[in-house]
């Protein structure tokens, strides 16, 4: 194995070692209590937001990505969940707003808990990896920019969907049952 994968998987589990699992249980019942979930990221993160959006939609979750012509509003109820790695993105924060207005829980995952936009959150998931927030000096990844964030976010993800299936008793049959067949 060449040392830049080496290098990358190592950060990867240096992110994990640091994760609070308790946080991630939190954000999974609240996902697993929501009536309606609506979910946003910009750029690369929103690549990996909306992968999770479709783990939920097979798992028979009422799930939307915001931007998308069917996404329903939100309410009571309901969970807006925002990828905001560097912990201020104002598109994120107004977003974020309009949804704990007409009533929505706000849950969101980043790198920079202490941001602007963490601070509307009802519930906040610390992926501790590095974003373009702090990508500088002799302590920055060997992956550019937030690239490590971004490939935790993955596997983030797929954890949380194994204990969503476990919370509410899903199986990968039921799953499967629920992937398009328009491929």
């Amino acid at each position: 194995m060449s040392d830049l994968y080496e290098r990358s998987l190592d950060e990867l589990k240096t992110v994990f070692s640091r994760l609070d699992d308790a946080q991630v249980d939190a954000a999974v019942r609240e996902i697993g209590d929501a009536k309606r979930i609506a979910l946003y990221a910009c750029g690369r993160e929103k690549l990996q937001i909306m992968g999770f959006c479709m783990r939920l939609h097979h798992m028979g979750f009422n799930v939307a990505m915001v931007g998308d012509m069917t996404t329903p509003p939100v309410g009571p109820g309901d969970l807006f969940v925002a990828v905001c790695g560097p912990g201020y993105v104002s598109t994120t924060s107004a977003l974020m707003g309009v949804a704990k207005d007409a009533g929505a829980r706000a849950l969101v995952v980043t790198a920079q808990p202490d941001g602007k936009t963490i601070k509307l959150a009802d519930r906040v998931l610390h992926l501790p990896a590095q974003t373009m927030a702090n990508d500088q000096g002799s302590k920055a990844s060997v992956l550019p920019m937030g690239s490590l964030f971004e490939g935790a976010l993955f596997v983030l993800f797929e954890v949380m969907v194994l204990k969503l299936m476990a919370l509410k008793s899903i199986t990968y049959s039921d799953m499967r049952a629920r992937h398009t067949n328009l491929e």
